[in-house]
Formats: C-alpha cells, structure tokens, sequence
C-alpha cells in the first residue's frame, strides 16, 4: 500500500495493555502515526498511551464508533489501520490484502458466546451488502483513502464495523478477509460477556438502520421514530413524514429555502403535518396548533437533549404523555443516538394535539401566536444562539451533557 498511513486504536480502561499494544504497533508500522481515542476510560490508559507515544484523544464515555469518528477526524489523509487495544499478533499482511477494506479474520477462535450476534451481523451485511463475510465484526481492518470517505464518520458504538462493510459495497469497493493468528482478550459465557453481546446486537441492528450526523460530526441512530410507534395513529404518521425528511432531505433550511426549491421533503412536511392535526382534531386551530408545535421542537432540535427538555416542560402542564422521552433523553444527552425530525416533529405533534385538549378556544389561538412568533425568529435568527446567551437556559441547556 503506497498511500501514508495512521493507526487508530479505540479503548476504555485499557491500561493493562494498551502500552504493550502501542509498542507492537510502533515496531511494525514505524512510519505510521498512533492515533489512541479514549472512550471516557476510568484508569490510566490514556497517560499509559502518550507515555508509550501515542497521540491521545481523551473523549467523554460515548462508544466505540464515536472514539473512531473523532480518531479519524484528527487523522492526516490517506489510509486507516483501527486496531482494538487488546490485540495481539502481527497485523502487516493487512496492508497487502487487496481490497479497498481488508478485514482480519482470526485463525483460531477463542471464548465469545453462542454466535448470536455474529450471525445476525453476517445476515444484515448479506441482506444490506450483498456478499457473505466470515467475520463480520472484527475490528482489525485497513481502509484505503477512497474506503475512509465512503465510511467515516463509522455507525456508533460496536455496530460500526458491519455498517462500515456495508458502505464499503455500496459505494462499489472491495472487501478482502484475510486470516491472521491473532489473539485478543475474549469474553466468556458469563454476566459481563452476555451484557456485552447484547450491545454489540443492539448496536449492530441500529446500525443497519436510518442515521444521522449531528453537530459534532457523529454519525448515531435516528431513534425519534419510537414516538410514533408509542402514541397512536396521528403521531405515527408525523413520525413518517419525519423520517422521510431525515431519510432524503436537501440542503434546503427553512420555510422559505423549501419553498423556493417546491418539492422537497420539508414542503411535504409543511403541507401534511398540519393535515395530520386537521384530520386528527377536527378543527383549524388543531391544524395549527400542531404544525407549529412539531416545526418549534424540530428548530430546537439542534443540541443533544434540548428538544427533550423543552418537550418534557411542556408535557407536564399539557399532561402529554412523557414515558418514551424520559427513556430516550439519557441516549441523546451522551450523544449515543438522536431524535432526528422523526422524533423531533412527533413530539411537538403530541404538544400540539395535548394543547387542543387542554386549552380553551381562546387559549389555543394564544398558543398559536406564541409558536407563529417562535416561528418568524426562528427563520431570523438562531433559536439556539438566544437559549445560549441567556444564562440560566444555557445552564438548562447544558444540563446532562458530558
């Protein structure tokens, strides 16, 4: 492989072996710059890492795919080698496996569980990608320049080597195996080894599905669709035309960028989630009242957590239901998955057909020149830019992130 060359090793309370592993990989790449991102470790292992000569990115505790993002964010051009910490064995003949994504594929199998989430994986790469793989979750891997681009920024946590794959096919690249005598510390038929398998199956199944990136460049699981599926036929269907934004949306932003492209996802938005409210209501001010509730929580939506927070607020007075947002908040605020519009518009529809319920005809129509007035500044000026400069809502705001 002629094209410059990093090493990026992801790790959390690796301190017992990380050193070990940074030298091996000195030795055999010596030109290669070691790039260890630090997912939110409890020990040493990032002093552990720099001591060995490492470049450390010390990250709050997210998951493996977001370490990987940030890692090969802070990378120059050209080719990735991503190692796990734990590693042993020599990785050179990755480099000549050629594919655009050479994949390291152990020659010997040691502990792990009953192959549940490998199976799935292999399953979701055939049905997704169209070719069969013997280990679909392997974290040693080579990229190319071209197969960096078409995967970066990586699906979050341990989905992120079967979404990579995925991509890798679909952007028309090669994927090559290549078995190697590696070793590594595997997990056993036990507690700890049964809790870790089932994240690598949530997140191999989320992974697989509708993504998003956020404003840190993450790249994390679209989860707002949830809400639709919890609160009844009319929340459901704003879910949809959500997601259908999230899915194939423009450049487009605002009212007036969507309606001078015409038919974009955001007109359709525009046009069917006040018909939604029209239908569900019965009444204008329902129409109303919920177009411009699911718009304001979908401006918000711009921070982790601040849509929930704002939603949650509201619900409790408006006696909308709080259950599913109370469960996704954790996940947003650590920037482990995201709303998206799906959830964003779902939610401010519950405010709106909540605000229908519980106000009077005049009440509503107080409601509805509050959200039209959020509306006209949020087309001006940056809703969140306002919430940032106030101290006490940048204090709510910030709240729960790390």
């Amino acid at each position: 492989m002629d094209e410059p060359l990093t090493i990026l090793v992801p790790a959390r309370d690796e301190e017992s072996v990380i050193g070990t592993t940074i030298a091996r990989l000195h030795k055999a790449f010596p030109d290669a710059e070691v790039i260890v991102a630090d997912d939110g470790s409890r020990d040493r292992t990032a002093d552990v890492a720099e001591e060995a000569g490492a470049v450390v990115l010390r990250l709050p505790r997210r998951g493996k795919g977001q370490a990987l993002s940030a890692a090969e964010r802070a990378a120059p051009p050209g080719a990735l080698l991503l190692c796990d910490a734990d590693l042993s064995g020599e990785l050179e003949p990755l480099l000549d496996g050629g594919g655009d994504l050479n994949v390291a594929a152990f020659a010997e199998r040691r502990g792990g569980g009953f192959g549940l989430a490998k199976r799935v994986a292999r399953g979701l790469i055939d049905v997704l990608g169209g070719i069969d793989v013997r280990e679909p979750l392997s974290g040693q891997r080579v990229l190319t320049a071209a197969a960096r681009t078409a995967c970066f920024p990586v699906a979050a946590g341990f989905g992120c080597e079967v979404r990579m794959t995925i991509d890798t096919v679909r952007a028309g690249l090669r994927v090559r195996e290549v078995e190697l005598p590696l070793g590594h510390r595997a997990t056993g038929r036990d507690l700890a080894g049964f809790v870790h398998r089932a994240r690598q199956l949530r997140d191999t199944v989320y992974a697989c599905g509708p993504l998003g990136i956020n404003f840190h460049g993450l790249r994390l699981p679209l989860v707002g669709w949830k809400v639709g599926v919890t609160n009844g036929p009319a929340v459901a269907a704003v879910a949809a035309l959500g997601l259908a934004d999230d899915l194939w949306s423009g450049p487009e932003r605002g009212f007036r960028g969507h309606l001078e492209s015409g038919r974009t996802t955001g007109v359709l938005k525009l046009v069917g989630i006040p018909l939604v409210g029209l239908l569900a209501t019965r009444r204008v001010s329902g129409a109303l009242l919920v177009g411009l509730a699911a718009n304001a929580l979908n401006q918000l939506d711009t921070r982790p957590g601040r849509a929930l927070k704002v939603y949650l607020a509201a619900a409790l007075p408006l006696d909308a239901p709080v259950g599913v947002a109370v469960l996704l908040l954790p996940y947003d605020l650590r920037e482990m998955a995201m709303l998206g519009d799906a959830g964003s518009n779902a939610l401010g529809a519950l405010l709106g057909l909540n605000s229908v319920k519980r106000f009077t005809g005049r009440g509503q129509w107080v409601a509805i020149g509050a959200l039209a007035g959020l509306t006209i500044l949020g087309e001006r000026n940056s809703i969140g830019a306002w919430i940032e400069r106030a101290p006490v809502l940048s204090w709510i705001d910030r709240l729960g992130r790390a």
